[in-house]
């Protein structure tokens, strides 16, 4: 008997939810997580961990590192959203519930029948493999636990898990779903790894040096953390690389909530409740950006950027920022906590002492001086880069230059709120060349990647939200298609699936179309392995002798074709 993964949840009539404040009413209903497993659920991710770019918007439940295991609707309601999407959350489905609340089920193998025949209705309509529908009220209505689809890894390159969301329909706004009732074994306490500190402006000082220090600490015998004292001097502020980890699990997951108290008071407060999703981009003023961008090490702050008005913190007097006067002595204790209350305490002792600054840290300045609250446009001969208003979050020294064809757009260690529009002169190339040339980001580590490519007639462009280093590539190869689980002439009369693999080592694959008989055939794509995968389950063949046609296109317009010859009949 498979394993089964059934979230359940009830919600009092009365539960209250506070869209205003952005947090959750005290009452939260618990106990109304029913599960036909023996032992609790195991997450890999909780809600509002940080992620590259965005806050982590559910959980993700471990499956055993299989696929297939069943996924129940949590409650009853209708199935108000279908999407299915290479890249993202795969196939995921959205259930309206009648108390006001949408669950979210992502990362999906497949739906159920009833579920999958629908879908795949909208599919061969199409005769896309991608697709988004809304199904009315009355097409999809789910019972509580409910079969509605079986657990997997799809949306790209990741290990099988069930992502699960809690959603305030009316605002979209995703909330904790451990608020809910889910109950998740976990009597660890929180492990805090790295202390930060960070001077507010050119005045302050911390051990006589204006600009981030990573601080010591050492435990104690009742397991907190005790760091050396700190001598200071005006506005500073801490930062902590933490985490948590569940019972049986080992997956370095998200806190709960990250406090800061001085000398007893609480002056900020960061507590996973609820977010919305245009809000998620903050994560980047939450964290240091750079140094994340640099060595690859989350610090998230214990105070509030200027720009950063994120719901998901709380009770901050004077945005977190310290005041450390001269010859005064103050305790500042940093509290991680998880769900379940365990948490680490890291007291920090600082005496207030002006001191003479150790060091020289003068901002480089460059031509092309970044106000962020207007347009900014800067242009070479070959390259032009436009910032809207509100591009990024403050003013700096944009370091923009081009050498050998490659246009370096400053290094990617400042955070960016909105796109901004990078343009190529393509004038001295020939139309032969255009139709072959596209725009390539090229990573740290030398890597060159397709970006979006628009293209006029003597310009390229692409909107983009990422800085760093980008070029002008030329992909003349046509994509790689090949038969994978058979050959030219074969029958496949005892075949359940047709399979074939795609490639394409420059620009990267745009679009493909498969087709037997000359008919448009629903192929899966997986973008880990490459390969495309036909059920036969879906058409009954009466004559024996078949055609297959595969096409693919690359992101330049490069096309290759496949055709074979299969003998099939039934």
């Amino acid at each position: 008997m498979k394993k089964i993964i059934f979230i359940s949840f009830l919600i009092y009539a009365n539960f209250c939810y506070s869209q205003g404040n952005a947090s959750v009413n005290n009452s939260y209903p618990t106990n109304y997580f029913a599960s036909p497993m023996d032992i609790p659920l195991v997450l890999s991710g909780t809600f509002a961990e940080l992620r590259s770019n965005h806050f982590h918007s559910g959980l993700d439940i471990k499956t055993q590192q299989r696929e297939g295991i069943q996924v129940f609707s949590s409650a009853e309601g209708y199935i108000s959203r279908i999407k299915i999407s290479l890249w993202g959350f795969g196939k995921a489905i959205y259930i309206t519930h009648p108390n006001g609340y949408t669950t979210v089920y992502a990362h999906l193998q497949k739906f159920s029948d009833r579920i999958e025949n629908y879908i795949k209705q909208e599919q061969y309509k199409i005769e896309n493999f991608e697709v988004e529908v809304f199904p009315t009220k009355d097409e999809l209505p789910v019972s509580k636990k409910e079969l509605i689809a079986y657990s997997g890894r799809t949306g790209g390159f990741m290990g099988p898990h069930l992502h699960y969301e809690i959603r305030d329909t009316n605002t979209e706004r995703t909330i904790n779903p451990l608020y809910f009732g889910i109950n998740i074994s976990d009597t660890k306490k929180p492990s805090i790894n790295t202390l930060v500190g960070y001077c507010m402006d050119g005045d302050s000082q911390i051990n006589q040096v204006n600009a981030p220090s990573q601080l010591t600490f050492v435990k104690s015998e009742n397991g907190d953390l005790i760091a050396k004292r700190i001598y200071a001097h005006g506005k500073i502020g801490f930062g902590i690389n933490t985490y948590d980890q569940l019972d049986a699990a080992t997956n370095h997951n998200g806190i709960y909530s990250l406090e800061l108290f001085v000398n007893g008071q609480k002056t900020h407060e960061f507590k996973a409740t609820d977010f919305a999703f245009y809000e998620t981009n903050l994560i980047n003023l939450l964290i240091d950006y750079e140094r994340y961008q640099l060595i690859n090490q989350r610090i998230q702050k214990c105070f509030n950027e200027p720009k950063n008005n994120l719901s998901l913190t709380k009770n901050s007097l004077n945005n977190g920022i310290i005041t450390i006067e001269n010859n005064l002595n103050y305790t500042v204790d940093i509290i991680a906590k998880d769900f379940k209350g365990n948490e680490q305490k890291l007291t920090i002792p600082i005496t207030g002492k002006k001191a003479e600054i150790i060091g020289n840290n003068e901002t480089v300045t460059t031509p092309f001086k970044i106000n962020h609250e207007e347009f900014n446009e800067f242009s070479s001969s070959y390259a032009k880069v436009a910032f809207p208003k509100n591009t990024f979050f403050n003013d700096f020294y944009l370091d923009f230059n081009v050498s050998d064809k490659i246009v370096k757009v400053h290094t990617p260690t400042i955070p960016l709120a909105n796109n901004y529009t990078l343009t190529f002169d393509v004038s001295k190339y020939s139309e032969a060349e255009k139709n072959q040339l596209y725009i390539a980001s090229i990573s740290e580590k030398g890597r060159k990647n397709y970006e979006n490519t628009i293209k006029k007639e003597n310009t390229f462009y692409t909107s983009i939200k990422k800085l760093g280093k980008f070029t002008l590539l030329t992909d003349s190869e046509k994509p790689i298609i090949s038969l994978f689980n058979f050959k030219d002439n074969q029958w496949l009369s005892n075949h359940t699936q047709l399979k074939v693999k795609i490639l394409d080592r420059e620009s990267g694959i745009k679009s493909f179309r498969g087709e037997i008989d000359g008919k448009w055939i629903l192929m899966e794509y997986d973008v880990t392995t490459g390969l495309l995968t036909y059920n036969f389950s879906e058409i009954i063949y009466t004559e024996a002798k078949h055609n297959l046609k595969i096409v693919v296109i690359d992101n330049v317009g490069n096309l290759n074709t496949l055709e074979a010859t299969f003998f099939r009949k039934k």
